[in-house]
C-alpha cells in the first residue's frame, strides 16, 4: 500500500472529512514518526509494532567487483519490530 492508498482509503472511511485534511493527517504523523526516530527516541504503536534505531559501527568494507578495501562510515538505520497482535493476524493464530 502506499501513501496516496492509504490517504484514499482514510477518506472512504471518513467522508465527513476534505481530502487535503485526510493528507496533511497522515503527513504530520509520518513527520512526528520521523522527528521522533532522528532524535533517537522509540516510536511505538500498540499492537501494530514499535520503530527504534540500529546503530552500526565504523568497518572496513570490500568492493565486490574489484575486491578493494573500503571503508565505510558508522550510521544510524531504521529498525522495525512487530507487535505481537499483527504478528498474530499475520500468521493466522487472531481471531
Amino acid at each position: 500500500m502506499t501513501k496516496s492508498e492509504l490517504i484514499q482509503r482514510l477518506a472512504d472511511r471518513n467522508p465527513h472529512l476534505y481530502l487535503r485534511d485526510v493528507e496533511k493527517i497522515v503527513e504530520t504523523v509520518f513527520e512526528e514518526m520521523t522527528k521522533a526516530l532522528a532524535r533517537g527516541e522509540r516510536v511505538e504503536l500498540r499492537g501494530f509494532g514499535a520503530f527504534s534505531i540500529k546503530h552500526r559501527q565504523a568497518r572496513t568494507g570490500r568492493n565486490p567487483r574489484t575486491g578493494a578495501k573500503v571503508q565505510v562510515n558508522a550510521k544510524r538505520l531504521p529498525f522495525f519490530k512487530t507487535g505481537k497482535a499483527l504478528r498474530e493476524r499475520l500468521n493466522g493464530s487472531a481471531a
